[in-house]
């Protein structure tokens, strides 16, 4: 090996990973647990399967709607997930907070609820090649029924964006630009600030994607200026089922509901109804309660272990990584160098499909992606058709970096018989 492994600047890294049940795993073929799924899925730290155990034991109830002792515990402590996040990604107020399914539900909420008022034939929206399909998909669909027109912002072959295109793609029928922060195969991490400027330029409201970005690093919207920002909690240490979307205040407050029936209203009459205040507006339904308070655990174990060194630990892990990768014979790194991306590498293995790769790592216990990582325009720029994806996060280490390199090496090996 010709890489010294770090030292991680995530102090009681060890400790960390106690934190984590799943962690000390034994899978069934005898190898210990190597989790590098992470843009996936994060895992659970006790806490977070704590504080959802303790809501399911101690006061399970409904919120808002009920006076009696259980269910204004619950209201309390669903209301007190939510300042947390506003607080963690430093929004204004909790009333810019819309709990959701996820960034895919927060995504669809802007294009159906913000969309439909404010797009219609000659506006245009602008995304880029590299973004999810949670991003392509609700606008593709909105375009087809209101008639506006859907640009892309190209990729370098480095695996960034090509901004020399910008100012001829960014013009004064552009209502909206919407881009992920980090993007989740090629690491790349977007230069938010300006790309906002340049939308401000021409009057366009923002969209930001921060699944992969907020459980990785200090997001702060107010300082990046953003109108809308989604993401989700499994990524972040939390649970399944919930996310996030942020919006500034008159947006949410223009904005018509995304569904309809309880919660989200103030008075329904036969002849018609009145919405509710923001964010219950948009959050009809009995809630997913747990798993908000789960998130608010989450964001807690985040916060009490730093969002700077969880992105210093990232950086490390990836030049790491990215070192001992590029001394595999055959394998194809997508995406920029390691100092341009997130806590991720998506790869080729010359002569081996990434569903085989991944296949031949779980017999080590390694845990990753293959696939096209629902982002399939981003494979067919680089004209790949799949792609396997080591992430990871604050629990994992150097030497669990090494367990992926001999199983990549053993992989090599099979395919050479």
């Amino acid at each position: 090996m010709n890489v010294s492994a770090p030292i991680s600047t995530l102090d009681g890294a060890e400790a960390v990973r106690q934190d984590f049940p799943i962690l000390q795993r034994v899978l069934p073929n005898g190898r210990p647990l190597v989790y590098l799924d992470n843009a996936a899925s994060s895992q659970k730290p006790e806490a977070v399967i704590r504080a959802m155990d303790d809501y399911y034991r101690r006061y399970n109830a409904n919120v808002h709607r009920g006076v009696h002792t259980l269910s204004e515990e619950a209201t309390a402590a669903f209301e007190a997930a939510r300042a947390k996040v506003a607080h963690f990604i430093h929004a204004p107020s909790a009333r810019q907070i819309v709990f959701t399914r996820g960034s895919t539900e927060g995504i669809n909420l802007v294009a159906y609820a913000w969309g439909r008022a404010n797009l219609g034939p000659g506006d245009e929206v602008l995304i880029t090649q590299m973004e999810h399909h949670a991003n392509i998909v609700p606008w593709q669909i909105l375009q087809e029924q209101l008639g506006f027109t859907l640009r892309y912002v190209p990729l370098t072959d480095q695996g960034t964006l090509d901004l020399s295109q910008l100012d001829t793609l960014l013009t004064e029928r552009t209502k909206l630009f919407s881009f992920v922060h980090a993007s989740n195969v090629l690491g790349t991490i977007n230069p938010v600030t300006e790309l906002v400027a340049a939308a401000r330029a021409v009057g366009a409201r923002v969209l930001v994607d921060g699944a992969q970005s907020v459980p990785h690093m200090p997001v702060d919207v107010q300082a990046l200026d953003v109108d809308f920002l989604v993401f989700s909690s499994h990524k972040m240490c939390g649970p399944t089922g919930i996310g996030v979307l942020y919006a500034k205040r008159e947006l949410l407050e223009a904005m018509p509901p995304f569904m309809g029936g309880g919660e989200m209203i103030r008075e329904v009459k036969l002849t018609g109804s009145k919405w509710n205040s923001v964010p219950y507006k948009f959050e009809p339904g009995t809630p997913a309660i747990a798993e908000a308070i789960g998130l608010g655990a989450a964001v807690d174990y985040l916060t009490e272990v730093g969002m700077e060194r969880v992105l210093a630990h990232d950086r490390e892990l990836v030049q790491y990584a990215y070192a001992r990768m590029s001394e595999v014979e055959g394998l194809r790194i997508l995406g920029p160098g390691p100092d341009a991306r997130g806590g991720l590498i998506a790869f080729t293995l010359e002569g081996i499909h990434p569903h085989d790769i991944s296949a031949i790592l779980d017999r080590a216990g390694v845990a990753i992606r293959a696939g096209h990582h629902c982002a399939q325009p981003l494979h067919d720029r680089y004209s790949v058709p799949a792609s396997a994806r080591a992430s990871f996060y604050l629990y994992n280490s150097a030497s669990e970096i090494d367990v992926l390199i001999d199983a990549l090496q053993d992989a090599q090996n099979v395919f050479m018989l």
